[in-house]
């Protein structure tokens, strides 16, 4: 063997081999009959990494099922549930394999890998209604409100006639697989999730939400109704985009995307910044930070798709998510593109509950699409983003996205929110949120606008010396934001 894999088992054709790999050191025994060419990692790590193949090899008669055929992976803990015809449970180093006796595969069951075959969608859905005396992830069946979960995503992906295929072939298989009864249990799922029947019979939030319609925050659809309001009594000025080139459009993208990092405490110097864009290679030590700056920088540097705005409510939310997925593209953790999975708070300030993002989002989208003037769009779209707090993590710089696109897809400048402008954004913004005063809020950003659209010199040093000269990379502590009075003077005369 030239490259040896990872996991090695052992049989009785191989066992001479192994055994001299095992005496040269390439190799060594972690489990009965399991090997591995990995000599630092902890056993426990490798089979985790590799427990299909190890499945797939060890024990080819074995189908993935119940829980485990729905979430295609072992559970945290390790516990993976599969059926064959003996029953009994195997311990391996950060793996345990529960065997539960049942029928072999169907016709409708697939190959997973390898030898490894896996229960059909109704298959498991059904599987996942039988009864257990397990609790937690020891039970072979996820929790209710888990399956409901699975199921109502499963509807919103695929649609309700998809469904009710599903629910139509597991009464067909029921009969083969001695699963009558929950074929029975599922049609009333089915119909409770559907609208069609007795909604108490789900149990998930998420479940009941879909029967009910999707729920609103009440006290934040009020404040963003207030906004509104706010923004119809006044009239904004036009600010042209004067970065009408592209090298000038990506110069001003590069300044937007570093002060909307710098903003929420990704820091970098300007030389950091600019070798991070030019190389698009991050700096080691700070792969996630640098992939942000990126992330950032890709979206608002592209003039076509900073001309997309949302036309209707369910655009609007695959948007937000198809730009928050390039913006955190590095950071797994946080759910790039997948609204949060659980609540989130700055301070005293707790954000919209996750299981009302949805239907708040599209409530506010409601004001928003009556707005007519872009920068009132802008200023009540950076808002409802903000305020809503849609993601586990960017929800700020997604927010100055979506802002500048709406003034950008009408060839408006866009808007930067420069260091020493900080406290006055946060504070203008902290003010609406809490006494429900909009005032502070618009002139806070029609003064940031004002500033942003004299940010049109032609050269990247130019740029960056009149942000200089602005103390725009100040704190507010060292300085203030100074406007350019002279430009400011011309545009008044132009405007007589």
């Amino acid at each position: 063997m030239n490259k040896l894999k990872e996991i090695l088992i052992g049989t009785a054709e191989n066992s001479k081999e192994i055994g001299n790999l095992e005496r040269e050191g390439l190799v060594r025994k972690i489990a009965p009959r399991i090997y591995t060419s990995n000599l630092t990692d902890p056993p426990e790590k490798i089979i985790r990494r590799n427990w299909y193949h190890l499945v797939s090899e060890l024990f080819p008669d074995a189908q993935l099922s119940h829980r485990s055929a729905l979430d295609h992976i072992p559970t945290s803990n390790g516990h993976l549930y599969l059926t064959r015809k003996s029953k009994n449970s195997i311990e391996l180093p950060g793996l345990t394999l529960h065997f539960i006796s049942g029928p072999g595969p169907l016709h409708e069951d697939s190959l997973f890998f390898g030898n490894l075959r896996i229960s059909s969608l109704p298959r498991a859905y059904l599987e996942n209604l039988q009864r257990t005396k397990g609790t937690g992830e020891e039970s072979k069946a996820l929790p209710r409100q888990e399956l409901e979960e699975k199921i109502e995503k499963f509807i919103r992906v695929k649609g309700e006639e998809a469904l009710n295929q599903i629910r139509d072939k597991a009464k067909e298989i029921a009969p083969k697989l001695g699963m009558e009864k929950e074929a029975e249990e599922l049609t009333r799922l089915v119909s409770a999730m559907l609208g069609t029947g007795i909604s108490k019979n789900l149990i998930s939030p998420i479940a009941k939400s879909r029967v009910l319609g999707e729920p609103v925050d009440p006290d934040r659809v009020e404040l963003f109704e207030s906004l509104y309001h706010e923004l119809i009594k006044r009239e904004y000025p036009d600010y042209p985009e004067e970065n009408r080139t592209t090298q000038a459009y990506h110069n001003f993208a590069f300044f937007e995307g570093y002060f909307s990092n710098y903003i929420e405490g990704t820091e970098f110097t300007l030389d950091e910044a600019k070798k991070i864009i030019t190389t698009e290679m991050p700096i080691p030590a700070r792969d996630e930070d640098s992939h942000d700056i990126l992330g950032t920088y890709q979206i608002v540097s592209n003039q076509k798709e900073m001309a997309v705005t949302p036309t209707s409510p369910d655009h609007f939310l695959n948007l937000l998510k198809e730009r928050h997925a390039i913006l955190l593209s590095a950071r797994a953790s946080k759910n790039p593109g997948e609204f949060k999975d659980k609540n989130n708070r700055a301070g005293n300030t707790e954000f919209v509950d996750k299981e009302l993002v949805r239907g708040t989002l599209k409530k506010g989208y409601e004001w928003y699409s009556i707005l007519r003037h872009p920068f009132a769009k802008a200023a009540y779209m950076m808002f409802l983003v903000s305020e809503v707090h849609p993601f586990l993590d960017g929800n700020g710089r997604i927010a100055r996205v979506m802002m500048n696109a709406e003034l950008s897809s009408q060839q408006l400048a866009k808007i930067i929110i420069p260091t020493v402008y900080r406290e006055d954004y946060m504070g203008a913004i902290k003010k609406l949120t809490k006494l429900r005063e909009g005032d502070a809020y618009i002139r806070m950003l029609q003064k940031a606008w004002t500033f942003s659209s004299q940010v049109n010199q032609q050269k990247f040093d130019q740029m960056e010396k009149f942000l200089t000269q602005s103390n725009a990379f100040l704190t507010h502590k060292e300085g203030y934001l100074k406007l350019d009075e002279q430009s400011q003077k011309q545009r008044r005369s132009l405007r007589r």
